[in-house]
């Protein structure tokens, strides 16, 4: 039988040898033959470490962009140069300006590296998901997430214009699921739209089905007491069988949701391989 599974590819940490982590996201999703790969990291190591777990990049038969911030897209244009054209599912507002904040107040680029190379716009057969899309059969995006909570934000300061005066408020954000016999399997890039949001917008796309498994970047690195508490009891509320937070998700918050979640929660490094029951 076909292989369901997801292969982390690009994560802030490795868990095996010889390959690499670096600040980004990657995941490989395998849904019996078809492929998708969900963000591709900032560029650095996602072929390197796609070799070494025997990943075929080239095999894709869709590249998910879950916003437009650099360590989620710097990958973009590698993997189409090996894949040749693909579709490549984004919000339109993934391909605009996205800039931070220096200290001293300048703003810096943090968008997508590639949004102006030619190979792009060449070798993408780009779909817009302005809506609930799916991608391949099994395989379901968000599209933008409708904003309830009153305890969550972006996550931190971000802004469309160099000068950092237009807050971008991300609507790009997006997420990936997959339908399992345990319940649904999340991919989140940032959830800058909120994980409890996002969690709660999964529900009602899928008809209120149990969520088993979230796994992906949370974006709690600035969240305060208030806003953890609320993500816990609201977690506990959905009744998510297991946490594997990472990447953008913070040290601190990690690790309250672990001390929250205990025996709930898994590490997600590179190398890390989620089977999905059929």
């Amino acid at each position: 039988m076909a292989e369901r599974r997801v292969t982390v590819l690009v994560e802030n940490t490795a868990g095996g040898r010889g390959l690499l982590g670096e600040h980004g996201l990657s995941f490989w999703i395998e849904l019996g033959s078809k492929r998708a790969l969900f963000d591709t990291g900032q560029g650095h190591v996602l072929e390197g470490n796609a070799r070494k777990l025997g990943v075929r990049l080239e095999t894709a038969d869709a590249i998910v962009l879950s916003h437009g911030h650099y360590d989620h897209t710097g990958g973009l244009v590698g993997v189409l140069k090996a894949a040749g054209r693909v579709r490549v599912f984004a919000h339109p507002v993934a391909f605009a300006g996205k800039y931070g904040r220096n200290p001293d107040g300048s703003g810096r680029d943090i968008g997508m590296p590639s949004r102006e190379d030619p190979d792009l716009r060449e070798r993408a057969e780009l779909v817009w998901t302005e809506g609930p899309t799916e991608v391949l059969e099994g395989l379901r995006l968000t599209g933008p997430v409708p904003r309830v909570t009153d305890f969550e934000d972006t996550g931190g300061a971000f802004f469309t214009d160099s000068a950092c005066t237009d807050p971008d408020l991300l609507v790009d954000d997006q997420s990936a699921f997959i339908e399992t016999a345990s319940g649904t399997v999340v991919v989140l890039g940032c959830a800058h739209a909120g994980v409890i949001n996002t969690l709660r917008y999964i529900r009602e796309l899928t008809g209120d089905r149990p969520i088993d498994t979230v796994m992906g970047g949370m974006h709690l690195l600035s969240a305060g007491a208030r806003r953890m508490a609320r993500t816990v009891e609201e977690l506990g509320r959905l009744g998510v069988r297991r946490l594997m937070p990472c990447h953008c998700t913070g040290f601190e918050a990690a690790a309250w949701l672990w001390r929250e979640f205990p025996g709930g929660c898994s590490a997600c490094p590179v190398g890390t391989v989620l089977a999905l029951e059929d």
